[in-house]
């Protein structure tokens, strides 16, 4: 019997011996992934498939596999995945939830220190011999000890950034699609109130809700409008959750006094983007799970769904359980 065909879109960090044990395993090598027509052609022979956000995973595409038996991401999220399509050809969709937790929040929290610091800004300034002496009044940035923080979405990284600001003795605001249970509250000192209260009230906002329709641009002109002149905004999230256009808008007139993301819209960001032209502006390359111990965890539990769906078992971790009996 032959061994079934899979496809991986990227080289990953951690080994593939016991799949290649299993099956025939091809992986693209680039650094950019596959163009879609690569990806098409790698699908319709494929008996299972590892991919990545990058990776438009849409209607057409799984269509087309014919054989298609299992899609395993290499991510928490799966917007880029049809799981619709997916369902009703009962094909399993897996995804690694719960490992990148601490590495996500850890990462937003240093972005948040960054932006407040005005770290990043700093270290332009003394690599372009700026730095003449000391001045009282040099690239002031905010307090974090003793502000506000306001959470957008209190799952588990948006908890674990309460956690972390609990230890600065933070005053905790959040908002979520549903209270969260009292004695969560309780636990992490969080106060729920709306959107509205959270904007006009936060030192800091940091964006830990899932991309859905009604998050698609959340963040626009009227939400920055709301927020004091000294906030500051970080997006570990979606880039789509925040439109662009207002973004640079806000930093531009000095709406709020700075931001930091890790996800932009589109990504990568364009190189004629106008928000690249801003001082108070942190832009990272998407890489707030990227902890060799995470992303090594993740690539592992992607091939452990992979190698269930081949097998025709119940995969570890299923977006869409319903294609079991």
């Amino acid at each position: 019997m032959s061994q079934p065909n899979v496809f991986i879109t990227r080289q990953l960090p951690a080994s593939l011996e016991v799949l290649k044990a299993l099956a025939s395993v091809e992986v693209w090598t680039e650094r950019q992934p596959p163009p879609y027509e690569v990806l098409l052609d790698k699908i319709r022979h494929a008996d299972g498939v590892l991919c990545l956000l990058t990776d438009p995973i849409d209607r057409p595409l799984i269509e087309s596999g014919t054989q298609l038996r299992v899609i395993s991401q290499m991510a928490v999220g799966y917007d880029n995945i049809d799981v619709g399509t997916a369902t009703a050809k009962r094909i399993p969709v897996g995804h690694t939830p719960d490992v990148l937790t601490d590495a996500t929040a850890d990462f937003a929290w240093a972005l948040l220190m960054a932006a407040a610091r005005r770290v990043v800004e700093a270290d332009r300034f003394t690599r372009a011999y700026q730095w003449q002496t000391w001045e009282p009044d040099l690239l002031l940035g905010s307090n974090i000890a003793g502000a506000t923080l306001g959470i957008i979405g209190l799952g588990r990284i948006g908890q674990a950034m309460a956690r972390r600001a609990r230890g600065f003795d933070m005053r905790i605001l959040y908002t979520n699609q549903e209270r969260c249970d009292p004695a969560l509250e309780t636990t992490l000192n969080a106060e729920f109130v709306t959107l509205d209260e959270l904007l006009q009230t936060a030192d800091f906002v940091t964006i830990h809700t899932p991309l859905t329709p009604e998050t698609h641009h959340l963040f626009s002109d009227r939400q920055f409008q709301q927020m004091p002149r000294s906030a500051v905004l970080i997006n570990t999230a979606r880039g789509t959750i925040v439109d662009p256009d207002a973004l640079y808008r806000a930093l531009a007139e000095g709406q709020i006094a700075a931001a930091a993301i890790d996800v932009t819209e589109p990504e990568p960001i364009p190189a004629d983007s106008p928000l690249l032209s801003l001082d108070n502006l942190i832009i990272t390359p998407h890489i707030a799970s990227a902890s060799r111990q995470t992303r090594e965890k993740m690539a592992t539990m992607a091939i452990a769904n992979l190698i269930a769906g081949l097998q025709g078992e119940r995969l570890p971790h299923c977006v869409n359980p319903e294609v079991y009996p």
